[in-house]
């Protein structure tokens, strides 16, 4: 054979583990950027939480116990989310997060509902305005899971394809891991109807 086709068809399959190895990268990079969407959303949950909390702390004096669980709820999941936006490709920051948020999940659906039981809160502008922020982020949050969930789908199907998996075994291409709630109770948004009598 001549050495020219050889050299012709080194090449021709360098470059062609080139682009496999650069399909991954790129997948990679759509189902990181789908997470840093859910992390904007979660972060504006998370800064949302407290005035819903100090608003409420007025009206719901004997209600301390619920009010400090959605704190320290919400300061897990904080710390849970920082941790995973590092590294959304790591099995064990994502469990993390997913638990973290649906312990976050219950804590505000029991906080919504013993809020329904005190009419005044009712008639508060400043609550009635911060439930009303909640819900829209809440909806924005199951919208950027679903994108991340997708890119997520794609990335692992493209991984798993041969002869795309020798590359990714190769360059330890981990599994990624889909942004779950693990209760499946948990999975539908919090329900934000906080409307007046």
């Amino acid at each position: 054979m001549n050495s020219s086709v050889i050299i012709v068809l080194t090449i021709a399959i360098i470059l062609f583990w080139i682009s496999l190895y650069n399909r991954l990268v790129k997948m990679r990079n759509y189902y990181e950027n789908a997470f840093s969407q859910i992390d904007v959303q979660l972060k504006r949950r998370y800064d949302l939480i407290p005035n819903l909390v100090e608003t409420a702390k007025g009206y719901l004096e004997h209600e301390k116990s619920t009010l400090e669980a959605v704190i320290k709820a919400r300061s897990a999941a904080v710390s849970a989310c920082g941790a995973a936006a590092k590294d959304p490709s790591s099995t064990h920051e994502m469990t993390k997060l997913t638990e973290a948020e649906g312990f976050l999940q219950q804590s505000l659906g029991k906080l919504l509902a013993v809020m329904e039981a005190y009419p005044d809160l009712k008639g508060d502008q400043h609550i009635l305005d911060v439930m009303e922020e909640l819900r829209t982020t809440e909806n924005k949050i199951s919208f950027a899971r679903q994108a991340f969930n997708d890119a997520v789908m794609r990335f692992n199907v493209l991984r798993e394809t041969f002869p795309i998996n020798l590359v990714a075994v190769l360059f330890r291409f981990r599994q990624a891991i889909y942004f779950e709630l693990s209760n499946p109770s948990e999975r539908e948004a919090v329900k934000v109807s906080f409307k007046r009598d």
